[in-house]
């Protein structure tokens, strides 16, 4: 699977920032900035870009998949080093 189709998948489901880079495309990686994730916890954000991927995990399109899910403050925070 093209790391586009990934992207568009997270897109349908979750708005702000996202970015999805892949190697061999079974494996990812995924940024995504977005206000949905003000007050959940990780494992829930995790859960939110699973439920957006769907079909794509459980028919294998997707073997696995490294999240980065951050609120624009905490993004603008890891990006001044504080």
């Amino acid at each position: 699977m093209k790391a586009i189709v990934v992207e568009d998948l997270i897109r349908a489901h979750l708005s702000g920032q996202i970015s999805v880079s892949t190697r061999d495309e079974v494996h990812f990686e995924a940024v995504i900035i977005s206000e949905a994730f003000r007050g959940v916890s990780r494992i829930k954000r995790q859960q939110m870009v699973y439920a957006a991927l769907g079909k794509a995990l459980t028919e294998g399109h997707v073997h696995a998949i490294s999240l980065k899910t951050l609120t624009p403050e905490e993004h603008q925070e890891k990006n001044q080093g504080i």
